[in-house]
């Protein structure tokens, strides 16, 4: 009996043992990619305008970024807040802790190489080797042409510096520890040219991180049987609202979309009026989706998101758009 018990204690000490292990090994030698990549990026006017476009319009950076005004429509940026950083993600949302986007004026991050932003965004790496929670699609960006990659940070080297001093993020246990799992290296591609729509919107598609939203997220992973078929809550003030289905089924995606009429859909919100639409947060219909940023995208770009997404396979998925909390 006592052989027995002292065989049990070896075995449950060696597997704590080898736990212990593996925390320490994530925690101390993870994340491992490789160092910031010495560039010097040459700005010119061109560069700039690309990364304004990129950083305002598809990948919308300043959507977590900057402050959104929630008293109205579709949370449009607060004017004189642009890359201030402060916006909140936590437990009331559903994240395994709490996480502040970062200050990316050149107040916040001017300290940065150039190439330490580059990783920052590709690999999800902070200039101090923390990693970064993927609220910031970083996978994503770590898919996209370099170009377009140095195209926004010569543009974000550009806007107003603004003094803001945003909180440290943190993770819950056990993401503390799987966080440092998450960064990777990033496997850049070449921009598709815009005459191969579907490729071209395909890159759009990654690039503004349509899956994140679009797709049902339970337990801590996407359905990867419902990818861009809509379904993924998100608590509002007013309720809940539940995204839609992109992929073109007929009955409850976009199968019956025209191109002009998806373009549209974006489009209206070009127009001042329909970009301020005043709500009352508590009680009316509102969505997390940056419609007046998306609106400003070329009609060229979305046309060619609605190709690409015409290629899916159609998911009936049916949803209610919004439940009110009232």
């Amino acid at each position: 009996m006592k052989k027995t018990v002292k065989i049990t204690g070896i075995i449950v000490g060696g597997i704590i043992l080898a736990v212990i292990s593996c925390i320490v090994y994530v925690k101390v030698f993870l994340p491992n990619v490789s160092q910031a990549p010495a560039i010097a990026i040459k700005v010119t006017p061109e560069l700039i305008e690309r990364g304004k476009y990129m950083a305002n319009n598809v990948m919308v950076c300043m959507d977590c970024h900057s402050t959104r005004n929630w008293n109205e429509f579709s949370g449009p940026l607060v004017n004189g807040t642009l890359g201030k950083g402060g916006d909140v993600f936590d437990a009331s949302m559903g994240f395994p802790g709490v996480y502040y986007a970062s200050n990316i004026t050149p107040a916040g991050i001017g300290n940065y190489s150039d190439g330490e932003i580059f990783r920052a965004i590709t690999c999800g790496v902070k200039k101090n080797g923390d990693p970064i929670f993927p609220v910031m699609p970083h996978a994503n960006y770590g898919l996209l042409d370099k170009e377009d990659i140095k195209a926004v940070i010569a543009y974000i080297r550009t806007i107003e510096p603004i003094e803001n001093k945003v909180p440290s993020s943190h993770s819950d246990f056990p993401m503390n520890i799987i966080i440092n799992t998450m960064p990777k290296e990033a496997a850049l591609s070449k921009r598709p040219d815009k005459h191969q729509a579907v490729a071209y919107g395909g890159y759009l598609v990654n690039a503004a991180a349509c899956r994140d939203c679009h797709t049902p997220f339970e337990k801590g992973s996407y359905d990867a049987e419902r990818i861009l078929a809509g379904g993924r809550q998100f608590k509002m003030p007013g309720g809940t609202l539940t995204s839609s289905n992109l992929t073109p089924d007929n009955e409850t995606g976009i199968g019956q979309w025209s191109q002009d009429a998806f373009i549209r859909r974006f489009t209206i919100y070009r127009d001042s009026a329909a970009a301020h639409q005043n709500i009352d947060p508590q009680k009316d219909f509102n969505t997390i989706m940056p419609w007046t940023m998306y609106a400003n995208m070329t009609d060229e770009d979305l046309g060619a998101i609605y190709q690409y997404l015409k290629t899916l396979k159609p998911n009936h998925n049916p949803t209610i758009k919004f439940t009110s909390a009232n």
